[in-house]
Parts: structure tokens; C-alpha cells; sequence
């Protein structure tokens, strides 16, 4: 374990410091989180409202678009999310701009003196120095997307007012379970009694339902109390408490736009549906189907189960029609790589596979194995010998799909920004 940063200790040096004081980079449970939060009188944020988010996918699509409906409706708003693509702060957001290294340093460093004998994980103290920044920041919301699970992560700490499950699959199945049912339970443990609790999942899991009943928190699920009819150029929104019609198809997943409209309805009633449908429409999420460059189209999107991956051909399907696809891809071994790779194949015409580094990437060789035999497919060590071939193939016409991981994105983000034409 590495010494404790001095006082004029930069931000990089205290990462580094919590890399390496807990034994395990995931330690489910509450306990020791709860315990450091009570000495710094963070179980409570005020007045503060709190939404919290859990799903298997599409956590972060949902708070972006939360968030930006709030803001533009004049509330003051803090995001908190992992992980982070390019830049720790970023898991940190308040009125739209992310945490500076110094208030950062700061929260660290009053955690570091209230944890004492309690060792915490990376994540855990990452979860509270966002909620010492936000207590500070007096702000009408908090989102907090869930890292892993829900009833035993460490943004439960905090009851939520407001408590959205997105989706439920099949993902962390060692920490989770391997049923739907078990990742259902585990999820819905965000739920809290008397609050409303959002759900996205089309197909629930009875375990949502019980453990709604076992709380006591009122369940609105798609499908029952809200639906969402897509017309083709526009869609609509039937709630409980309104009616939109006539609102602007989003860039982000329009399951999950349904889902945050029904968290509006039910935490701000008052807000205007043209607000509503500014914030739907303008919504972004970096990695998330972003488009960095138009010729050749080059898409960027962290899918990496197969749930997501499912989602992401039927973007794709319309986009790719008549067209050469490559697609670079790089996972982590302990995901769901032949299922991914399985439901994307169809649409690929070339594989750039890669590997990445540390104890948890998979290999080239590991990915190439679960294609089918006559699949075009080049293996190569990295991301950046994988863009060096493949860029000298491609033409104007052609599309490019980056996808497999959150490493993989970011990895081609932060190196070949300056050689893609971003858009």
C-alpha cells in the first residue's frame, strides 16, 4: 500500500493512494461505506431531492437526459457516474461541469481523516467525496448512477426520493446472480418505502415486483402506468399524471427518454413539455452511438453485453444497410464475448479484434475464437495498431464501429482524436 499524499499531494498521486488500499477493486456491501459517510454526515443531503439509477444498461443515457430536463427547467444539479471515460472528474458533475482536481484533493482528503481503520474500495471513495461535493453545493438534485447492482453498492447509502431501474439483464453475473430473477432482486434493492420507483424493463422480473411489495414503493412500469408509441418521425408520452404528443425522437435510446418522463412526471409535474422535448432531443452521452466522424462514418458506443449489443445493431441496421463495416472491437474476458460478438457478426464485414492490457482484457486471440470460422478477422496487440491498418483501408464510404468496452472507447478517444476528423 502506498503512503497517504502529502497536503500539496496532486490529484493523480491520490488515485494512485486509492488503487492500492483496498484489497479487492470490488468489496460488496454497505457497512464500511456507511460507516465513514455517518462520520462525515452524509447520509442526508439536505434538502436536497435524490434520484437514483440502476440497470443493467442505459444508467448513463437516463441521468443525461434527467439532467438535462432539470437544468434547463432551472434547478441546480449534480450528476454522479462511473466509470469515467477520459478524465476522473467526470464522474463528478455539478451544474453541468465537471469537479476540479482541487475540490477533489480536498474531499479525499477529509474522507482519509474520517475513514481511519475502515479500508475502502476506489469506487466507494469515489462515492463519497461526489456526495461531500455535493452537500456542499446546497443543489436542488443529485442523481446517483449505481455502479454494480444496486441494493449493495455504495451509492445505496443514501435513500433516494425517486429510484429508477433501466433495464434488467444478464451482466456481473458473478456478483449478481445468473438469473434475471436474482439481477432483478439485486436492482430493485434501491427501492425505498412510500417513493415512487421507475422501471424501463419491459419484460419485469417477478422479483421487482416482490420486492416492490417487501419495501413498499410504488412501482411505475412501462407498459402499465406509462407507455411510449413511437409514430416514426415523432413520439409520445402517456402517463399517469399528462399526455405529450408530438415530442422529438432523441439521439439517446427512446426507452430510456420514457423512462426519465416518467421520473419528471412523478418528481416535477410542472415542467413544461417544451422544456421536456428540449431536453430529450439535445441530450448527449459520450460513447454512447457517438458519431466522431461522417466520412468515413466512424460510431463509438461502450456495448459490451449482449443486451446492449442488441440495441446497438437495431440503431445500426438503418445506418449500415449497403454499406462496408468494420468493426474494432476489444472486451474484457470476464463479459459475455461469444453473446456480444454473436449478435453483431451479421452486420460486420471486416473484425479489427484487439486486446487490452491489464488482468481483466481479453485477448485478440480469445476474441477471434468465439467468431465463425470464415469471419474476416485481423487480430492486433492494441488499439493503435488496430487504427494504423485499418485507416489506411477505409474509405469515405465505408462505416466504422468502435465498441466492446469502455477501455476500448476510451482508448480510441484519447489516442486518435487529433487523426479522426471528429464532427
Amino acid at each position: 500500500m502506498l503512503t497517504v499524499p502529502a497536503s500539496n499531494a496532486e490529484i493523480n498521486q491520490w488515485l494512485d493512494y486509492l488503487l492500492s488500499i483496498h484489497p479487492t477493486e470490488i468489496d460488496m456491501g454497505l457497512s464500511r461505506v456507511s460507516q465513514v459517510a455517518r462520520r462525515l454526515d452524509l447520509l442526508i443531503l439536505g434538502q436536497t431531492k435524490v434520484v437514483t439509477v440502476a440497470g443493467t444498461n442505459g444508467k448513463g443515457t437516463t441521468c443525461a437526459m434527467l439532467e438535462q430536463i432539470l437544468r434547463l427547467s432551472g434547478l441546480t444539479v449534480g450528476v454522479y457516474s462511473s466509470p469515467h471515460m477520459l478524465k476522473y472528474n467526470e464522474r463528478v458533475r455539478i451544474n453541468g461541469e465537471d469537479a476540479q482536481d482541487s475540490a477533489f484533493v480536498a474531499a479525499f482528503e477529509q474522507i482519509e481523516a474520517a475513514r481511519a481503520e475502515i479500508s475502502l474500495t476506489f469506487f466507494e471513495y469515489a462515492t463519497l467525496a461526489g456526495l461531500i461535493l455535493f452537500k456542499a453545493a446546497k443543489l436542488d438534485v443529485v442523481i446517483l448512477e449505481v455502479g454494480l447492482g444496486g441494493r449493495l453498492d455504495a451509492t445505496n447509502i443514501i435513500d433516494a426520493d425517486i429510484s429508477v431501474v433501466t433495464s434488467v439483464d444478464l451482466d456481473h453475473e458473478g456478483y449478481l446472480g445468473n438469473t434475471r430473477e436474482l439481477v432483478g432482486r439485486e436492482k430493485a434493492g434501491i427501492f425505498r418505502a412510500g417513493k415512487p420507483a421507475i422501471v424501463g424493463e419491459p419484460n419485469l422480473p417477478c422479483s421487482v415486483n416482490d420486492v416492490a411489495n417487501e419495501v413498499g414503493a410504488h412501482l411505475y412500469r412501462v407498459g402499465h402506468e406509462f407507455s411510449y408509441p413511437n409514430h416514426g418521425d415523432s413520439w409520445e408520452f402517456s402517463g399517469q399524471i399528462r399526455q405529450l404528443n408530438h415530442l422529438t425522437l432523441p439521439t439517446l435510446p427512446l426507452p430510456n427518454a420514457a423512462t426519465v418522463l416518467a421520473v419528471i412526471e412523478h418528481g416535477w409535474p410542472y415542467i413544461t413539455a417544451d422544456i421536456i422535448d428540449k431536453g430529450i432531443s439535445t441530450a448527449r452521452l459520450t460513447g454512447r452511438l457517438e458519431r466522431v466522424s461522417e466520412q468515413p462514418l466512424v460510431l463509438l458506443d461502450v456495448a459490451h453485453n449482449p443486451h446492449a449489443a442488441r440495441f446497438l445493431v437495431q440503431q445500426l441496421q438503418p445506418i449500415v444497410a449497403g454499406k462496408r463495416v468494420f468493426a474494432l472491437c476489444g472486451m474484457l474476458k470476464d463479459k459475455d464475448i461469444a453473446g456480444v460478438l454473436s449478435v453483431i457478426e451479421p452486420l460486420v464485414d471486416t473484425w479489427c479484434l484487439v486486446s487490452l492490457k491489464g488482468e481483466r482484457g481479453a485477448s485478440a486471440a480469445q476474441l477471434r475464437q468465439t467468431l465463425a470460422a470464415d469471419s474476416k478477422a485481423i487480430e492486433f496487440e492494441d488499439i493503435d495498431a488496430a487504427w494504423s491498418a485499418l485507416k489506411v483501408q477505409i474509405t469515405p464510404d465505408d462505416v466504422v464501429i468502435v465498441f466492446g468496452s469502455f477501455y476500448t472507447v476510451a482508448g480510441f478517444k484519447s489516442q486518435f482524436k487529433q487523426e479522426v476528423r471528429f464532427v
